[in-house]
């Protein structure tokens, strides 16, 4: 099993953070190391998926709280495992408590902040970002947690790069002209970078912020992109946890 694992938190022994991949040993077509129950997956074989990649980060199903992703704006804090509701940004100040992202494209966000000892991850697909659900999820942070936005570490996992990543006018003219590139008609969408200058914007540092440079849509063999598979596409899950460390 191939889990990507952020460089940014290496020094952080407090902190598990992962993301799987479609290398694994039920790598089953069409979906492969599929972690989601919301596509057309055998329900045995994504039990044991979970169950293989959460053992590889030292956890377990009864210690990672997931959501219900709808494309909003809408944040939790969550202190139990297990389903917490429809939401696309979990908080927790608990220990031995991993907060899951599913992605097949969307940028998955994960913040760590070193003094406060309190996590987040955020689901922002062109929805979410165009909500700005990534920044309020720091305004939110900070109001509510007295967070120090230099204190925060950030890793933004693979997802689709701009290049492969063609949207509709319609959507293209709700972000900024950095973040489009239009060609022979064509627009495209840097929906990572807008959420990288999110972090910057509300004050993250950025020696704390590590952006992935794989693109979900061109490593075929490697990470799950529902743009290129479509319904055949599996999903990935991006954990983190902080754990006691004795």
């Amino acid at each position: 099993m191939l889990i990507v694992k952020p460089f940014i938190f290496k020094e952080y022994t407090d902190v598990v953070c992962g993301f799987s991949t479609k290398e694994g040993p039920n790598s089953i077509s069409p979906y492969h190391f599929n972690l989601s129950y919301s596509v057309d997956d055998i329900k045995e074989i994504v039990d044991s998926n979970r169950k293989l990649f959460f053992d590889a980060l030292g956890l377990n199903e009864n210690m990672v709280s997931y959501q219900k992703q709808v494309h909003e704006e809408y944040i939790r804090q969550v202190n139990t495992f297990g389903n917490c509701g429809e939401s696309d940004a979990l908080i927790t100040t608990s220990k031995n408590l991993g907060l899951a992202i599913s992605s097949a494209d969307c940028p998955a966000i994960f913040i760590y902040d070193k003094t406060k000892k309190i996590i987040a991850a955020v689901h922002s697909g062109w929805k979410g970002t165009e909500r700005k659900i990534l920044q309020k999820t720091i305004i939110k942070l900070k109001n509510d947690f007295n967070v120090n936005p230099s204190d925060l570490i950030c890793y933004i996992g693979p997802s689709i790069s701009q290049k492969n990543y063609e949207v509709g006018e319609e959507v293209a003219v709700k972000f900024e002209d950095e973040f489009i590139i239009k060609s022979e008609n064509k627009f495209y969408l840097d929906v990572a970078g807008a959420n990288y200058n999110m972090l910057l914007n509300e004050g993250v540092k950025k020696v704390n912020i590590q952006r992935s440079g794989l693109c979900s849509f061109e490593y075929k063999s490697l990470l799950h992109s529902y743009r290129r598979d479509g319904q055949k596409s599996g999903r990935a899950l991006g954990i983190i946890a902080m754990k006691d460390v004795i």
